[in-house]
């Protein structure tokens, strides 16, 4: 009941624009994205797919796409491969660059913050289970016959070793991407702006947006911009395009 509620309001401050944390504002702006790019057969991607908010909007939008969604916490994947069962191919996996297995840092009281490194928690007395789980990369996972549209990528400070191991796949079908890319948790990784910005804009030819500077059609980020939003506005949710 307590789920239903919290969802319940989230739907209405969305409906009515009404951003009351910057989380919230980055929620709606995703699902405007998402209504506008994402079309009946869309092909869509969730990458930290958490309770599968996102992965909603991809299928309602593409009903008749076909979705991948991945999520490390085992009882999360547990819950979301009975959700999705016919509807998208859930893999248990923690997305990188490389094959193997890694310790992950789950938060059991506040699992929106697990992640493969500790990061900055904004809750008190987090407590952290360490486990351990598989890391697969995005390439290895996509056959070449099957086109990308979009890709959400929250893996609370990972997003660099998701995309680098994504390379020949956005090089390949240039999907739109949102992502999180924030100080508090990607810096715990030793990823940069100029890290982010010399593999999206200069490695695989997209560019990067705020997410409202994307739906109002302003101009793109060059890397002083995307540093200064990084480390000055504390803007921590991105979109890159064609």
């Amino acid at each position: 009941m307590k789920e239903f509620i919290k969802s319940s309001i989230r739907k209405i401050l969305n409906f009515s624009n009404l951003d009351l944390t910057k989380n919230l504002k980055y929620d709606r702006l995703t699902g405007l994205i998402f209504k506008r790019v994402i079309n009946p057969t869309s092909n869509c991607i969730d990458v930290g797919c958490h309770k599968g908010e996102m992965l909603d909007l991809m299928i309602k939008y593409a009903p008749k796409g076909e979705h991948m969604g991945f999520e490390p916490i085992p009882s999360f994947y547990k819950n979301l491969e009975e959700k999705y069962k016919g509807r998208a191919k859930i893999y248990p996996y923690a997305l990188s660059d490389k094959k193997g297995e890694t310790t992950f840092q789950y938060v059991k009281n506040a699992p929106a913050y697990s992640g493969i490194k500790k990061r900055k928690y904004d809750v008190e007395n987090p407590e952290i289970e360490k486990i351990k789980v598989q890391l697969e990369t995005l390439d290895n996972l996509v056959e070449p016959t099957y086109k990308i549209d979009l890709i959400k990528i929250d893996v609370e400070g990972a997003e660099f070793g998701v995309l680098k191991g994504a390379v020949e796949t956005i090089k390949r079908d240039k999907p739109i991407i949102i992502f999180e890319f924030g100080l508090g948790a990607s810096d715990y990784y030793g990823t940069t702006p100029e890290d982010i910005y010399s593999l999206i804009s200069s490695e695989c030819g997209l560019s990067i947006y705020k997410l409202d500077d994307w739906i109002k059609g302003k101009p793109a980020m060059n890397l002083q911009q995307l540093d200064s939003a990084y480390h000055k506005e504390g803007e921590y949710y991105f979109v890159a395009s064609k």
